[in-house]
């Protein structure tokens, strides 16, 4: 079944602004024509393919037809390049699954060095994001998973070094005995989210222990470095995050010499691989700057 270009642009730019006045504005034409576009793809599929409201969503089956036109977009793309063709309209969408962690550190790096791609990022725990690939959500994922996902290509790319940190008054406070399992089974962490399990592998590293310990869920890189410098609770936190706080004595490890690597492996939709090529080099270049060596 082939789809007029047209409709799926309706599509697609509905779902990333949000509503149908605003993809009219952003194609423009006026809101009814939009309406007819949209109309029509539906009659076609025979399918509803988005939820009206404030802001408009896509059913399952309006996402998986907006990403079959990203798709589609960056297979273009690819053949433009090897014709040395004009590419034509602008830059290519690229949907991508990323931790925050890496976002916040190395992965900036990756996205400067890629040429004529406009980012779509998904931000998930790295031992989720692989099931936004499983789903056929994204079209590639930063993922600790170095087994790949079906239908993927899988590029290791090196661990992310987390410390377990905490400010000099919170570990007098709480581990002013020791950091013992005793003392970690009492004291606040820091949580990212409810996939958020690095602070629990730590404790089981460090102790044998698998422990519960009462926790602030915080979604955000930077907040967990702030609630750490004001003494909220302790937590894993990225090495290049912390540097400067660790040499002026604002944040210390919870034991030195105690850090814990997350391999992180860039996962890409097999069909797309030539296509997102560039991107892959981007993203390996960037890697060995910012992660550390398996």
């Amino acid at each position: 079944m082939q789809f007029d270009p047209q409709h799926l642009a309706a599509l697609t730019t509905i779902l990333r602004l949000g509503s149908f006045e605003a993809a009219a504005s952003a194609l423009s034409v006026t809101p009814s024509a939009i309406s007819q576009r949209i109309r029509a793809l539906e009659e076609r599929t025979g399918l509803p393919l988005i939820h009206r409201g404030t802001p408009c969503t896509g059913t399952a089956a309006g996402l998986r037809l907006a990403r079959h036109a990203e798709d589609v977009g960056l297979l273009e793309a690819q053949v433009s390049r090897d014709l040395a063709l004009d590419q034509g309209p602008g830059p290519v969408r690229v949907r991508i699954a990323v931790n925050a962690d890496s976002l916040a550190t190395w992965f900036l790096e990756a996205m400067t060095g890629a040429e004529d791609v406009l980012f779509d990022l998904v931000i998930d725990d790295q031992d989720h994001s692989a099931d936004w690939l499983r789903r056929g959500e994204v079209a590639a994922a930063i993922t600790a998973h170095d087994k790949p996902v079906p239908g993927c290509d899988a590029h290791s790319l090196g661990a992310l070094r987390y410390i377990a940190t905490a400010s000099p008054a919170f570990m007098q406070r709480w581990f002013a005995e020791g950091v013992t399992a005793e003392a970690l089974a009492r004291a606040p962490c820091l949580t990212f989210n409810a996939k958020d399990r690095l602070q629990q592998r730590w404790i089981e590293a460090q102790t044998g222990a698998r422990l519960t310990p009462p926790c602030h869920y915080l979604p955000s890189s930077q907040g967990f470095v702030d609630a750490a410098l004001a003494g909220i609770g302790w937590g894993m936190n990225p090495r290049a995050l912390v540097s400067g706080q660790f040499d002026r004595g604002e944040l210390v490890p919870l034991i030195p010499h105690r850090p814990l690597d997350v391999p992180l492996t860039w996962q890409v939709s097999r069909v797309l691989t030539p296509a997102l090529t560039p991107l892959t080099r981007a993203v390996k270049q960037a890697a060995v700057l910012g992660l550390n060596p398996l």
